[in-house]
C-alpha cells in the first residue's frame, strides 16, 4: 500500500471515528429532548445505532460525555438568553429580559431538567451549572444596571424570581401558560427594584 492510500485510510476512518462520536452527542441530546432525562449509554448508543463498545471509546464515562455536549451546546445555549434590545425604560428592559429568558428556558428545559436531577453524582454537570448560573447573574446585570442598588437579599430573591427554577415552577407546577409565567415574573421584579 501506498503512503498516500495509508494516509487515505487513516483519514477515512478518522472520519468515521468523528462521525461515530458526534451521532453518539446527537443521539444523548434527542433522549433528553425526548424526555428521557437520564439516558444511558445503552440507550444512547443504540439510539446513535453504534455498539456500546464504540461508546467507551469515544467516551470513557458519563463525566466525559457531559463535558463534551456542553461544548457541544454551549455556544448555542449562551446564544439564546444574549442579545436582545436593552435599550428603553426600566419596565421596557425588564420585560424584554424576562422574555429573552423565558424563551431560552423553554427551548432548553429537558437540558436542564436533566441536568438538575443529576448535579448530585456529577462533578461536571456541577461545574457547568455554576458557570451558566453566574453567566445568567452577569447577563442581567447588563439587562439591568439598576440591580447594583439592591441590598443582596433583593438581589438574591430576584436572581431566584428570574432562575430555571421559578421558571418551570410556573409552567410545569402551576400550569400557567407563557405569557402568563411572564407576567408573573415580570411583576414580582418589578416589585423588587421598586418600578
Amino acid at each position: 500500500m501506498s503512503k498516500s492510500a495509508d494516509i487515505a485510510a487513516l483519514d477515512g476512518r478518522h472520519a468515521r471515528s468523528e462521525r461515530s462520536k458526534l451521532a453518539i452527542i446527537d443521539a444523548a441530546l434527542a433522549l433528553i429532548a425526548e424526555g428521557n432525562l437520564i439516558p444511558t449509554a445503552q440507550q444512547i448508543s443504540s439510539k446513535a445505532g453504534v455498539g456500546i463498545r464504540s461508546f467507551f471509546r469515544h467516551f470513557e464515562d458519563m463525566e466525559t460525555l457531559f463535558a463534551t455536549i456542553d461544548d457541544h451546546v454551549r455556544e448555542n445555549t449562551e446564544n439564546m438568553f444574549l442579545g436582545g434590545d436593552r435599550s428603553g425604560t426600566l419596565d421596557e428592559r425588564i420585560l424584554h429580559a424576562v422574555e429573552r429568558h423565558a424563551d431560552g428556558y423553554e427551548d432548553e428545559r429537558n437540558l436542564a431538567l436533566s441536568t438538575s436531577v443529576q448535579l448530585w453524582h456529577s462533578e461536571t454537570l456541577r461545574k457547568n451549572y455554576a458557570r451558566y448560573q453566574r453567566g445568567l447573574r452577569k447577563d442581567l446585570d447588563n439587562w439591568l444596571p439598576e440591580l447594583k442598588r439592591l441590598t443582596r437579599s433583593e438581589r438574591e430573591a430576584l436572581d431566584a424570581v428570574a432562575s430555571f427554577e421559578m421558571w418551570h415552577r410556573l409552567r410545569y407546577h402551576q400550569g400557567l401558560g407563557k405569557r402568563a409565567a411572564i407576567n408573573v415574573v415580570v411583576a414580582i421584579m418589578k416589585s423588587i427594584l421598586g418600578a
